[in-house]
């Protein structure tokens, strides 16, 4: 759902291709290696680990190599084999770990504008070390499913035996499996740590690591942004669940830019925005065209005051605003629209009669730059990495191509929204241990905070093993420094406690 690439970058990817099909000839070469030694201070530790950035194939049930799977790993140096590990992906389907990577849980980080305010420029790009990574706490494993980061399919592999939600689970399971073999972690405390989509496959991959007849269990997940069932997620039209979903998120993000919510904090405007959307809105919303006309007038009067959006407007929506309009309706007259992954960005558009923003997402486009450069010169000077193949921060051909669903076998189906929240909560039905930790952003425009409250107040999750934080900042609030620090310490008190270290 979030950091498909730009077309530059499709093309870039197609220029490639034959020389990606020539390099993931698994036939000359063996799996590759590239280990180095660093010490960090964490949490106030000097921790001596080494960095592995190695080739992992996977292979079909003939035993031939179908895909070449790339991971990062932290390893603590004479660590035994009950030390936790954490093993963390991003989302999309597309994207690579690099925005988890770079941006939060890694010993080294890039520092983009805190406040949303100026634009990543050209480099050089500040990096940091991360004195807040868990490395003093557990291993860290970062993945990069197979079309993203330098993972390809080989000759022996087709695309679309990764790109779809279950086939991607499956590889992702088998790739965790073996990184269990092969470090002899069966005994470690495990965890799973995804972001946007990474979430989804969070859900997924915690059911797939049930079977196969190697049963993993797993001790927590840490949601990032969660995206479990997208019925909350996708502001389209005659979904009525997203107009309700979306709403305290629209609330607080014209309060954030002075159109709404004055003189109330963002925890009580949101609470007004949330009990007005289940006790008013919801039930009008499923009323539709029986609503009489002045209850209608009613509620878009509400719908302005929460949302900064003028009455007639809403109206002529029939109550009804997609959120790529919203974007661009909160500040159309100055000239500009806010950001989808984090409301809190605004940046001048060029066509200003547009029904949405036409420049892309400046949360994304403001950031990415120095993501991507920064990335780079760390794999390069600090990992050791030389490769003739591009890393993909995120790869535009995979969302075109994605199954979300298994392929029919005949029997008679219909689409629907895509959803693994029963999925987790069977998982944790069957698992009693497992718990949950999610991190909302407040101005995350794409999967909204109430979306995950309402997600997780359904399909019958066990309450007292879910725990849901929040923060001032978007999707990936980890750019705000503040949040980048409470986020930290949120998870960090969430392992200890699930360890039983705290």
């Amino acid at each position: 759902m979030k950091k498909i690439s730009s077309i530059l970058l499709v093309v870039f990817l197609f220029s490639y291709q034959s020389s990606f099909a020539q390099e993931s000839d698994t036939a000359s070469h063996n799996p590759r290696l590239f280990v180095k030694s660093h010490t960090g201070v964490f949490d106030g530790q000097r921790i001596s680990y080494q960095s592995i950035v190695k080739e992992t194939f996977l292979k079909n049930s003939k035993g031939e190599v179908t895909a070449s799977f790339w991971s990062t790993s932290y390893i603590k140096e004479g660590a035994d084999q009950n030390r936790p590990v954490i093993f963390i992906f991003n989302g999309g389907p597309g994207s690579a770990s690099i925005w988890l990577h770079m941006g939060f849980f890694g010993p080294k980080v890039v520092r983009v504008d805190s406040e949303a305010k100026v634009d990543d420029g050209a480099a050089p790009y500040l990096v940091e070390s991360n004195s807040m990574a868990l490395l003093d706490l557990a291993d860290l494993v970062f993945l990069d499913p197979i079309g993203t980061g330098f993972s390809r399919v080989t000759e022996k592999g087709k695309v679309e035996d990764y790109w779809g939600l279950v086939e991607d689970a499956q590889s992702v399971a088998d790739f965790i499996r073996i990184w269990i073999r092969e470090n002899n972690r069966w005994q470690a405390p495990k965890f799973l740590a995804g972001e946007s989509f990474g979430t989804t496959r969070a859900a997924k991959v915690a059911e797939v690591l049930e079977g196969d007849g190697q049963h993993v269990a797993l001790n927590g997940l840490i949601l990032i942004s969660q995206a479990l069932d997208y019925a909350g997620s996708s502001s389209w039209p005659d979904n009525l669940t997203s107009f309700f979903t979306y709403l305290p998120s629209m609330a607080v993000t014209a309060r954030y830019h002075g159109k709404a919510g004055e003189g109330k904090s963002i925890e009580e405007f949101a609470k007004e925005a949330r009990d007005f959307a289940y006790q008013e809105y919801l039930p009008a919303l499923f009323e539709g065209q029986n609503l009489s006309k002045e209850r209608k007038e009613e509620i878009a009067e509400k719908l302005s005051y929460f949302t900064g959006i003028d009455q007639k407007y809403i109206l002529r929506s029939d109550n009804q605003i997609l959120m790529h309009r919203f974007k661009k309706e909160l500040l159309r007259e100055d000239g500009m629209a806010i950001g989808t992954l984090d409301g809190r960005f605004a940046a001048v558009e060029t066509d200003q009669v547009a029904e949405g923003p036409v420049l892309g997402d400046p949360s994304d486009y403001m950031t990415e730059g120095a993501y991507t450069a920064a990335f780079n010169s760390y794999l390069l000077n600090e990992l050791g990495v030389e490769l003739e193949i591009p890393y993909l921060s995120s790869n535009g051909e995979i969302g075109g191509k994605w199954r979300w669903r298994p392929v029919p076998d005949g029997s008679y189906w219909e689409p629907s929204y895509v959803s693994t929240a029963r999925a987790l909560s069977e998982v944790m039905h069957r698992n009693t241990k497992m718990r949950v930790m999610v991190a909302n952003g407040y101005y995350d425009l794409i999967t909204p905070f109430f979306d995950a409250e309402f997600t997780f107040a359904r399909h019958d999750f066990p309450q007292d093993r879910i725990e849901m934080k929040y923060y001032e900042a978007g999707h990936m609030m980890y750019n705000r420094r503040e949040d980048f620090e409470a986020l930290a310490k949120d998870i960090r008190a969430f392992v200890q406690e699930v360890l039983g270290t705290d």
